[in-house]
């Protein structure tokens, strides 16, 4: 609460200044405290601290799967983490990288524009020598890629996207495709020199060698999705992975699966003598099988249903009767009676 002084004081205070035993320099003005944030217009801050962070756990997930991905592809210990995600202008990233170097441009399909994933040259060459039968220590002169290296590299690139649309997965559905590799930074103009970009710096270990990847991703590219990249989104989006509509995508997705369907007339124990033996028109015996039992229908390995045999047009057929784990002892005797009848 702010202090009022009363007449005699204030008095006092005027007497004392007209008279000079109080100095000037004892009054000084207010500091001002108000915050004042330096904003530059050529590199406005497009991105949030929460979004970067978001995008930053996203490629947690996709530097874990590339780290076990080149691992069993190299058959070499092979490191990847997330260093840093920055925004920075077009101009800015590709002024910092090295001439030649793996330049991949990036389709991100549904998204549109371009991405572009930088390999630097200590590791694609270590992956290189390692994937020719070398020991990956790679080579101290750096050269532009020839038609086979390219060629090599193209695959690694295609097995590193994989892992990275199940990185996004939970943000949207990406579908990234490799458009074309270039060495030259100057040659890749995806967009405008001053045009804002987030970038993922993963430092990379292939057994002894140490290098970088980059991940830049123009904001014209990623703006669509801006508003999922938050935290309240992503976790949300975790959670629902238990879900009903997802269970149900699950099922639409396993509808689809072709699985063998066997009917099971009976079993017996056979030598493999006896089975080398068989000729046209011998007879087996099958156990605990008499002619009116229902078949046994077996879904994989597993048997789930009764069924009686058939023919439809000229082709063979069962009738499915009931499911096994609904059948009591006295249904299997009634059903069995029924197949005497029949026959």
């Amino acid at each position: 609460m702010t202090e009022v002084l009363s007449q005699n004081e204030i008095d006092q205070l005027l007497s004392a200044i007209n008279a000079g035993d109080t100095e000037t320099e004892d009054f000084k003005p207010a500091a001002d405290i108000r915050k004042i944030k330096i904003y530059d217009f050529k590199r406005p801050d497009k991105f949030s601290k929460e979004q970067i962070r978001t995008v930053s756990i996203m490629h947690e997930t996709f530097a874990r799967l590339t780290t076990t991905a080149l691992s069993a592809n190299l058959r070499s210990m092979v490191h990847v983490h997330v260093a840093s995600v920055d925004q920075l202008t077009y101009e800015e990233f590709i002024r910092s990288i090295p001439t030649p170097t793996t330049l991949a441009i990036i389709n991100m399909d549904p998204l549109k524009g371009n991405a572009i994933l930088e390999i630097d040259p200590a590791i694609t060459f270590s992956i290189i020598d390692r994937l020719f039968g070398g020991t990956g220590e790679g080579t101290k002169v750096q050269h532009e890629l020839t038609d086979i290296e390219t060629s090599v590299m193209e695959g690694i690139i295609v097995r590193i996207l994989g892992n990275m649309r199940e990185a996004w997965t939970t943000v949207i559905d990406l579908r990234p495709r490799l458009g074309q590799i270039d060495t030259n930074p100057q040659f890749a103009q995806i967009v405008p020199p001053t045009e804002m970009v987030v970038l993922v710096t993963l430092e990379t270990k292939v057994g002894e060698v140490e290098g970088m990847m980059n991940f830049c991703i123009p904001y014209l590219t990623i703006e669509p999705i801006i508003g999922k990249l938050s935290a309240q989104f992503w976790y949300s989006s975790v959670r629902r992975g238990t879900t009903t509509e997802n269970l149900n995508i699950l099922k639409e997705k396993l509808a689809g699966v072709d699985v063998n369907v066997v009917a099971e007339i009976g079993t017996i124990q056979i030598s493999v003598r006896d089975v080398l033996d068989l000729r046209a028109g011998d007879v087996i015996c099958l156990y605990n099988t008499k002619i009116g039992d229902p078949y046994s229908l077996n879904i994989g390995n597993k048997k789930k249903f009764l069924c009686r045999p058939g023919i439809i047009g000229k082709k063979m057929a069962v009738q499915v009767i009931k499911k096994i784990a609904e059948i009591k002892q006295e249904d299997f005797i009634e059903l069995a009676s029924e197949g005497e009848e029949m026959l």
